[in-house]
């Protein structure tokens, strides 16, 4: 289901916009402060993200930016009052993909999401996140905090691995099988070992990778 991440703090326009939205097959989650959004993207990033300019926390094109820090590819548009072109250049040069004023039609925000969605391919399923790490898949990059780390080839396909299988249990067996054994090259099961230790230090330890006794490891959030 196309999941839709709606940051509007009037709850009339918002619940009215929710219900269109869902009567169409969307599954919309609105959020009254930007506070509230951060914490749910780096959990699981939407399809879509609405966003309105003035919020109770802060403004929408600081939004934007910290959005496009983590998530290039990711469908943003404006819904918002704001209707001056110098606001209109201001969202699309921080990062909004198509800038809505209100009042708007229900059915042409309906359009514009359906158009935008078209063209972005299904983004939101290049990018994986638990806690504070994030993986684009796109461009084989990790994030801690929003902030790139550098991962050698082999801690980035573990971390990709337990992302992919976040709230299951990955085996040794199974991580050596994937990781390795695929590419025809051998190794002990030290060098897991020492490859996790690694991954765990570039990502400043922490809690969400879990280490379950003499089976495996598994991603989950804490």
């Amino acid at each position: 289901m196309i999941e839709i991440c709606y940051l509007e703090d009037d709850s009339s326009i918002a619940q009215t916009v929710k219900m269109y939205l869902e009567e169409k097959g969307f599954r919309v989650t609105v959020l009254p402060v930007f506070a509230e959004a951060r914490r749910l993207l780096q959990r699981k990033v939407p399809s879509c993200v609405l966003i309105d300019w003035n919020m109770p926390d802060g403004s929408g094109d600081s939004f934007c930016r910290w959005l496009r820090l983590r998530w290039a590819d990711l469908p943003v548009i404006f819904l918002t009052v704001k209707g001056d072109s110098r606001d209109m250049v201001s969202g699309f040069q921080n990062g909004a993909d198509d800038y809505v004023v209100k009042p708007f039609d229900l059915e042409v925000l309906y359009s514009r999401i359906c158009a935008l969605l078209r063209r972005a391919g299904g983004a939101e399923k290049e990018y994986l996140s638990c806690g504070p790490i994030s993986v684009d898949c796109r461009r084989m990059t990790a994030a801690l905090n929003g902030q790139e780390i550098s991962l050698s080839p082999m801690e980035y396909q573990l971390l990709l691995l337990l992302m992919q299988n976040k709230g299951r249990t990955v085996t040794r067996e199974s991580i050596l099988r994937h990781l390795w054994d695929d590419n025809e090259n051998y190794v002990n099961d030290n060098t897991l070992t020492v490859t996790m230790k690694r991954l765990r230090e570039k990502l400043h330890n922490p809690e969400c990778i879990r280490t379950v006794r003499s089976i495996g490891y598994r991603m989950e959030e804490t």
